[in-house]
């Protein structure tokens, strides 16, 4: 493991950040298309489409550990993580375009199609993504830079966002010219090569620190991962993540529907969205220079108290306030993505701190299973809002009723706000501050030495 005085380079911290570009041109696409295609253009119905995202995301239950075992026990001449970036790339931008296709098929085998590419699609980014988070975790371990990484790894994840909002349904009625079910695969066919070369971009700009050779003795996938329980830190920040991605899981799935159909402005989705997607690249370059001279906990809380408020005041204005609800929206996304970094360094953070309470470093099965509580959140968020509107009756491409535009608003905006103030309470009981931290790491090198 570096020093912790070490610094990356820009060069580094910004091929690092390819990496999440990567993994959000398909995140991001899941997150704010995923459900409305499965409604509007692929026929699923919002009750099939929300169970469909929850229960393969579940399914991640399994192949998260797994993954996370044989990555910490991966040993090339590459690395123990970055040739995952390397060899899965192009699975990954095929199955990103494969889970966009609509089949000539009846309802039952479009349903069973949807869950085989959904599938593919999650497990593949499972197989990369642990890897490239764990990565992050052995580039360098001062508290600081660990931070000013993470700022530029979600500063460029939410560039992919901005591409993906405002340039994704130009790509559709360009390639589709009219016709969505065309439009949607080969916009997602272009979107996934750009995903594969970042990718690659992103193993050749990068470099981990040698890891040991692998412990003759190391436990099975399932029980290194259900060690993780003994590390109460690390408990805390997953339970913050999977409060936060049920927010992002249920938000960005019904933000489509909360323009289309609640402000009556269909027209203005795009500009919406990419405005939201302006706003979280600020908040993540503003979190690298923030943690400068702010404690990550200190900032961390006072983002998720400006999250609820905007959240709230979404329920005071009135739907034709669009000026007013674009704000909010660039408000709200702003202050999340300066909880996002910050809560990703606190991850490496909860490694060194695991080693110290159980005398093993699992880099990669820690990560994988904050992804995990990652994952779960979104796949409650997006079940969340495919069940409330079936449950408020929402009928696609038609005019909702008041009820419906409530059941609306509540997924919207509600849920978000019930899911930060349980953050907010978690994060109270977070007890890794930088300087604690440091005082872990200088223990866990006095304990090397000794034992050397």
């Amino acid at each position: 493991m570096n020093n912790k005085n070490n610094k990356l380079s820009i060069k580094e911290k910004f091929g690092y950040g390819l990496g999440d570009t990567a993994s959000n041109i398909v995140f991001q696409m899941v997150a704010n298309f995923m459900l409305i295609f499965y409604t509007d253009v692929y026929g699923l119905s919002a009750a099939a489409a929300g169970t469909l995202l929850l229960t393969v995301r579940l399914f991640d239950g399994f192949t998260d550990p797994i993954m996370g075992s044989i990555a910490d026990r991966t040993r090339t001449k590459w690395g123990a993580y970055r040739p995952y970036l390397l060899f899965l790339a192009i699975p990954y931008g095929v199955f990103a375009c494969l889970a966009f296709i609509t089949p000539d098929f009846d309802s039952t085998g479009k349903l069973i199609y949807a869950y085989i590419t959904y599938g593919l699609l999650m497990t593949c980014y499972t197989a990369i993504n642990i890897p490239y988070g764990a990565l992050g975790g052995v580039m360098v371990s001062s508290p600081k830079e660990r931070a000013s990484l993470q700022s530029y790894r979600f500063a460029m994840a939410m560039a992919a966002l901005v591409v993906i909002v405002w340039a994704l349904p130009k790509l559709v009625e360009f390639f589709g010219e009219g016709d969505d079910q065309l439009g949607y695969p080969l916009a997602m066919a272009f979107m996934g090569t750009l995903a594969a070369i970042c990718f690659v971009f992103c193993f050749k700009m990068t470099k981990e620190e040698p890891l040991p050779p692998v412990e003759g003795n190391r436990k099975s996938a399932f029980k290194e991962f259900f060690s993780l329980f003994k590390n109460d830190q690390w408990v805390i920040i997953a339970a913050i993540s999977l409060a936060t991605l049920t927010l992002i899981g249920i938000r960005a799935s019904v933000a489509p529907h909360y323009i289309k159909y609640y402000v009556g402005e269909e027209d203005l989705i795009s500009s919406f969205l990419t405005i939201a997607a302006i706003g979280s690249v600020l908040g993540a370059v503003s979190t690298n220079f923030l943690t400068k001279f702010f404690e990550k906990k200190v900032l961390f809380q006072v983002a998720i108290v400006v999250v609820i408020i905007s959240h709230s005041l979404f329920y005071v204005i009135d739907s034709s306030q669009i000026a007013a609800i674009f704000i909010l929206y660039f408000i709200a996304n702003f202050a999340h993505m300066m909880i996002t970094p910050i809560m990703f360094s606190m991850v490496a953070d909860t490694v060194d701190y695991g080693v110290l309470k159980t005398g093993k470093r699992l880099t990669a099965i820690t990560f994988s299973g904050h992804l995990l509580a990652i994952k779960f959140g979104f796949a409650i968020g997006g079940a969340l809002a495919g069940w409330i509107l079936a449950s408020y009756n929402y009928v696609p491409n038609q005019a909702q009723t008041e009820d419906t535009l409530d059941g609306i608003l509540l997924a919207f905006a509600g849920i978000p706000v019930i899911c930060m103030v349980l953050s907010l309470i978690l994060v109270k009981k977070y007890k890794l501050t930088e300087l604690e931290v440091e005082r872990i790491q200088s223990k866990i090198e006095q304990d090397e030495k000794i034992a050397s």
